[in-house]
């Protein structure tokens, strides 16, 4: 048996956001369909400033491997997130793929967030407005402008400097007017979609930052005791989440302190028609997601394909 080694180079070049949106909605929709199809997600502190996760099974319809990712957070250190992904055989359990992690979360996770934004936003909202300059708001920004039009994005950064590079950067690439903002109040201004990616244990967005009807992405809370959008604004709004179980342990329900009343839908129930979903124009939606192991085997196995049929890679034989 011959493994696929990839670097992060290499799955960057492999993986196409726009491609896989389709077994991701299907993914999301299946997941939330089987609740005995638990994903697992193990995180423990190391020694130092980091934590580790494990995340499996990868599991994802249509696709005949299952993944198993080990990963941890610096958040100093750039990228914040090193790791890899393995990558199983469902009938035998031979090792396909091992590559790395980095990118490939980074874009399941940014696609992920801005389907839930494009889902849960209102249909004509074409401002927005980027909370984290950083990888994450960078992918979430990229992938939401592929699901619809963009008109003017703002973007707010704690770090003097990084929104204005971003502004600069993505405002070239996505051929979008980006303005800097000198607080996150003034960024939320008139925004209909707020995409949140920040490293904050303390929240931080609240009810009067909000415009009627605006929808916000919140993905910084995906570990215990970390918090961007108040108790209040989640109270008052329709919330969406990834996984319940999830949400209340480390998501963004948890993180301030609410309970499972506090959780109107998974986004698979959306996508597939289980629950409305926006109830009205005026209505505000919040989407918190701490990432399931079924993106990651959507993703890897985009990449394991294209590697295969490209002769991308260098085979090991772990066994020999």
């Amino acid at each position: 048996m011959r493994t696929l080694l990839l670097t992060r180079s290499e799955v960057e070049g492999l993986l196409d956001p726009a491609a896989i949106v389709p077994a991701l909605r299907r993914a999301f929709v299946a997941y939330s369909a089987d609740p005995g199809a638990r994903a697992r997600r193990v995180r423990s502190a190391l020694p130092g400033p980091g934590t580790a996760t494990v995340l499996f099974p990868g599991i994802a319809p249509g696709i005949p491997a299952y993944s198993v990712k080990v990963h941890a957070k610096f958040p100093d250190q750039q990228p914040a997130i090193r790791g890899v992904l393995c990558l199983h055989a469902n009938d035998t359990g031979e090792l396909l793929a091992v590559m790395d992690s980095t990118h490939l979360t980074a874009v399941r996770t940014g696609l992920a967030g801005a389907l839930a934004a494009h889902t849960l936003a209102r249909a004509d909202a074409d401002l927005v407005a980027v909370v984290g300059a950083g990888m994450q708001g960078a992918h979430q920004l990229r992938s939401l402008a592929a699901l619809r039009p963009i008109r003017r994005v703002t973007v707010f950064d704690v770090t003097e400097g990084r929104a204005a590079d971003f502004a600069h950067r993505m405002g070239r690439e996505l051929a979008v007017p980006i303005e800097p903002a000198a607080s996150v109040g003034e960024a939320l201004r008139d925004a209909g979609i707020v995409l949140v990616a920040t490293w904050s244990r303390v929240p931080f967005i609240v009810p009067a930052m909000l415009t009627p009807g605006a929808h916000i992405t919140t993905l910084g809370p995906d570990e215990p005791g970390k918090a961007e959008v108040s108790t209040q604004v989640i109270r008052s709004a329709l919330f969406v989440c990834d996984d319940r179980t999830l949400a209340l342990e480390m998501g963004a329900v948890g993180g301030v302190g609410l309970g499972a009343d506090a959780i109107d839908a998974e986004l698979g129930e959306v996508l597939g028609g289980a629950h409305p979903g926006r109830a009205s124009p005026e209505q505000i939606t919040v989407y918190g997601g701490v990432g399931l192991a079924f993106q990651d085997a959507v993703a890897a196995w985009a990449v394991y394909e294209g590697a295969r049929a490209a002769r991308i890679g260098l085979e090991v034989d772990f066994l020999g």
